[in-house]
């Protein structure tokens, strides 16, 4: 018989079937025997455990006994002394084997046997039926045993979740963890296992918040400071850098064949030489090289890979290789201290070991050369391997010719890739031979007419071969130039093979150049699923990632077919259309708690917008590339993206001259924004404000939501660098009635920064904090991390230096999920100034985090505001020649006329002066201060005294900008 008291007392049969315990008396009598079995409780105890008070005599006791022992079985109960006992097993009682299986999941996990200790720890847990002893939950010593039983229970489940990280199953784990910190808030393991499932998952500053949860809550309910080991786990999550992975290499969908020796080769070339470029005709296999070349590098070096092949315009370049390494073009805040996305490219891989690989360059040959050299120079750990059909031409350039496959390599291919179709096409030899030479042993071409063996057998495609290619099946050696033209021949004799349908689809899919959906494809080409899979099926898309892609050989045919036909302006625009459409339909949700799901599916997506932008720029659609500009803003102001459309916004505005069409006001606005982004963006800025300023309040009266919200903020900031910056305030602050609660939260951010000018710090904070909860309400990460810096940089002022550190941490979180790499730097720094004062230590480790997530991003603004903070360290640890040498670089990187700048200027200025100081250089000392306070009274204007001291100025800075 089993027994189960971990819910309601239960017994069965060995068979399963339940027997009837009677009534609570009797279900709370076993309950407590079986609580110890084996043990001896006295009845007199058991009857005051049941009824307290006497009120079970030692003669009912006896009778209840009987009927269990009745129900039961004699042998189940038995008299021992002045008690009873229940004479079972241990391991037949539920809570008995319960903590069997417990104990041995805990030791199976000390022994390093996560997969055993997960498998006991589940049985163990799932033996649980509700509140253990529940029968008996009156009595004292159930209590005290439900007590153990219940902790027992907590330890377990954290033992099997200490299993699932193991395993590495730290996603599926996740959200039970976040459940059961925020009901055992002083549970120390628990928070250190969620913070390890976070880090992880990629979510350092989250877990960095847990922690500062987690210890607050112990020093406001225990007075304690977290454990050792917690203490050390966050030092650990300090150190960890999130940045995101690079592009990697396009996984393989079919098998190598014939290069092994080549792909040995070039990664032992690329050892020793810093650029290799593979050169040869299209369909000759240098991407597909390349790739395996790629993962022999992979083994030693990071790999990022750049498909160049949709790029048109070379002045997009530095802003592909940017996207390919997970990094934005701006931070969340526009301006990004103006540096170029080639600056950012270089402060990006100064010091990262890295293989770059640039594939289909020969588009933008002039370009890639140029930007393959400035990073080459500027990157000492870098190397680069280029695949192109001519040279870059590049001092220090290996050059590695790809070839045709030989001839026995050119046959396994094909017969590779016709069994791959249909079983035993490739049967005849003699047959694959023929065929493969008259395709010059071309790998692309090979794949191409092996997947016409689905439909036609091998000797009539030989024919066709012939007739279509003519040429014999013996050749001389043939030269890149003719090889191309054979490959062309291939692609145009497999196009002529299409139904009419077929080719109507393939030239129209050449208009997406980063690849589409199966629903976008079906859209613009005008066709139905079963023509895409014929497309598949004969090799002219592929499908891979849930989107299908077009190989740029068949594309660059396509192409040409579609002008031909005189239908290439007609679904160019449809294709924008689609683009504009997306763009709309994903704008609500970039500002709502989806919104990271959305940013994921748009980044697929970007390639298409620059497509459809160039097309109508290019083509005079300025309506159209009006509405695909605005309605695409939010999306490339969160990923900071605007520089990639900025040239075709100022060729819209060059061409409107004036405001556009009516209703079109917000549109217009957006453009100068976008267009503001690029090289000329001052000038952009100083010709069109004005007008667009204009179309904007028109546009957002205050009683009434515009079509655009998400353009207010970018707006606002870019103003903030004008000469007078409260007409932007004014209009954004207007909007604080507006039916759309995110722009009422924009507007509460916005009027937190009014408050501040006038002096009001507790109504700032309370404007700071409606719109923490604005942005939180409607689930937007993008406004809720700027309020939180404001609120947290409000604390540190007041000397809330813990709450200046949590705020700082929850916006840290936000930057992280959304990939802003340049502003989760920024907020180190801040977290670093915050806890300098206390924890020299942690401070430390913040700005060295900031510095590495700053060099990773590319960002030398906020490389220079970290470099501050570690000279700051160096200064207190007593070590002023390294304080010197990082105040310098921090002053060097600094950009002098980025308002965002000024306050670390001042800092690093008065660094420099108290080193001076310190080695009793006074001239030099007070030079540096005077430009410190030059530099501290350009930005605070008539601040007072604890406004100056904020930005940690010494007494004689203060003084001399106080005296002004």
């Amino acid at each position: 018989m089993r027994f189960s008291i971990l819910g309601e007392t239960l017994a069965r049969h060995d068979d399963g079937t339940v027997v009837p315990l009677g009534g609570p008396a009797r279900r709370a009598l076993l309950a407590l025997l079986l609580a110890s079995p084996g043990e001896v409780v006295s009845a007199d105890r058991l009857a005051e455990e049941i009824a307290p008070g006497g009120a079970v005599s030692a003669h009912a006791l006896q009778a209840q006994v009987s009927r269990l022992r009745a129900t039961l079985g004699p042998a189940a109960i038995e008299r021992a002394g002045a008690g009873y006992r229940a004479a079972v097993e241990p391991d037949d009682v539920d809570a008995c084997r319960f903590e069997r299986l417990a104990g041995e999941g805990r030791t199976a996990l000390g022994e390093g046997d996560a997969a055993r200790a997960v498998a006991l720890l589940h049985e163990a847990l799932g033996l649980w039926r509700g509140e253990p002893l529940a029968d008996a939950a009156g009595s004292p010593s159930a209590q005290a045993a439900a007590a153990r039983l219940q902790e027992g229970r907590l330890g377990a489940i954290e033992d099997r979740i200490e299993g699932e990280l193991r395993l590495g199953r730290s996603r599926a784990a996740l959200p039970g963890l976040r459940e059961l910190v925020g009901r055992h808030p002083l549970r120390e393991r628990l928070a250190g296992l969620l913070m390890r499932a976070l880090c992880a998952e990629g979510g350092q500053a989250e877990a960095l918040v847990v922690f500062e949860g987690t210890r607050r809550h112990l020093a406001e309910e225990l007075g304690a400071d977290p454990s050792a080991e917690l203490a050390a786990l966050h030092r650990e999550m300090l150190s960890v850098d999130p940045t995101p992975s690079p592009v990697a290499p396009p996984a393989p969908l079919t098998s190598f064949v014939g290069r092994a020796g080549e792909v040995d080769e070039i990664a032992g070339l690329l050892r020793v030489a810093r650029l290799v470029t593979l050169t040869g005709p299209g369909g000759v296999g240098k991407t597909r090289l390349s790739v395996e070349v790629a993962a022999v590098v992979a083994a030693a070096a990071e790999v990022c890979f750049v498909e160049l092949a949709p790029v048109r315009d070379g002045a997009d370049l530095p802003g592909v290789v940017l996207g390919a390494l997970g990094l934005r073009e701006s931070g969340l805040q526009p301006g990004g201290g103006g540096q170029t996305p080639t600056a950012r490219l270089v402060t990006a891989l100064s010091d990262r070991v890295l293989l770059l690989v640039l594939d289909n360059c020969e588009q933008v040959v002039d370009e890639a050369a140029a930007l393959a050299a400035r990073l080459l120079a500027a990157c000492p750990r870098l190397r680069v391997l280029a695949t192109s059909r001519e040279p870059l031409a590049v001092i220090g350039e290996s050059l590695r010719q790809v070839r045709p496959l030989d001839e026995a390599a050119a046959a396994r291919l094909f017969s590779d890739r016709a069994e791959a179709v249909r079983r035993g096409a490739a049967a005849d030899p003699d047959g694959v031979r023929r065929v493969c030479a008259a395709l010059d042993h071309l790998p692309l071409a090979i794949e191409l007419v092996a997947a016409r063996l689905r439909t036609m057998d091998l000797r009539d495609l030989a024919g066709r071969l012939d007739d279509r290619l003519g040429m014999a099946t013996a050749r001389s050696h043939r030269t890149a130039d003719e090889r191309h033209r054979t490959l062309r021949s291939v692609v145009a004799w497999s196009w002529e093979l299409l139904s009419a349908s077929e080719r109507r689809a393939a030239e129209r899919f050449t208009v997406f150049a980063a690849g589409a959906t199966v629903a976008a494809a079906r859209q613009v080409c005008g066709c139905d699923g079963e023509t895409l899979e014929s497309l598949i099926d004969k090799s002219l898309l592929e499908f891979t990632g849930g989107r299908l892609r077009m190989l740029e050989t068949v594309r660059a045919y396509g192409a040409e077919r579609l002008e031909a036909a005189g239908e290439a302006d007609a679904v160019r625009d449809a294709h924008a259309r689609l683009v504009i459409a997306l763009a709309r339909t994903a704008d609500p949700h970039l500002r709502r708690d989806e919104q990271l799901e959305w940013l994921d599916g748009l980044a697929a997506e970007h390639g298409n917008l620059l497509a459809a932008a160039r097309w109508a720029a290019r083509s005079a659609a300025w309506e159209t590339l009006l509405e695909l500009l605005a309605s695409a803003a939010t999306w490339l102001w969160i990923r900071g993206l605007p520089a990639s459309v900025a040239p075709q916004a100022a060729a819209l505005l060059d061409a409107l001259g004036e405001l556009p069409s009516a209703g079109l006001g917000e549109e217009y606005a957006a453009c100068v924004l976008l267009a503001a982004a690029g090289p000329d963006g001052p000038g952009v800025w100083r010709r069109h404000r004005a007008r667009a300023e204009r179309a904007l309040a028109a546009a957002w009266p205050g009683d009434r939501a515009g079509r655009h919200p998400a353009l207010l903020l970018p707006w606002m900031m870019r103003s903030a660098t004008d000469d007078d910056p409260r007409r932007a305030f004014v209009l954004v602050s207007s909007q604080a009635d507006c039916p759309d609660p995110w722009v009422r939260a924009l507007a509460r951010y916005v009027s937190g920064f009014a408050a501040l000018g006038e002096g009001d710090a507790a109504g700032a904070g309370r404007a700071f904090r409606a719109a923490v909860d604005g942005f939180r309400s409607v689930g937007d990460r993008w406004g809720r991390a700027l309020a939180l810096d404001a609120l947290a940089a409000l604390a540190g002022a007041s000397g809330d230096r813990a709450a200046a550190v949590a705020l700082t941490d929850e916006a840290l979180a936000l930057t992280e999920q959304l990939g802003a790499l340049e502003d989760s730097a920024d907020l180190l720094v801040n977290r670093g100034d915050h806890v300098a004062g206390d924890d020299v230590r942690a401070a430390g480790a913040a700005y060295a985090r900031a510095a590495a997530l700053a060099r990773r991003a590319g960002s030398s603004t906020y490389l220079a505001a970290a470099l501050r903070g570690l000279g700051d360290m160096a200064r207190l640890a007593g070590d002023p020649a390294e304080a010197e040498r990082l105040y310098t670089e921090a002053l060097e990187r600094t950009d002098p006329h980025w308002v965002r700048s000024a306050g670390n200027r001042v800092r690093t200025l008065a660094g420099l002066g108290r080193v001076a100081e310190a080695r009793g250089d006074r001239a030099t000392a007070e030079a540096r201060y005077r430009e410190a306070a030059d530099a501290a009274s350009a930005v605070l204007g008539d601040a007072d005294r604890g406004s100056l001291r904020m930005l940690g100025l010494p007494a004689a800075v203060v003084d001399a900008v106080s005296a002004r």
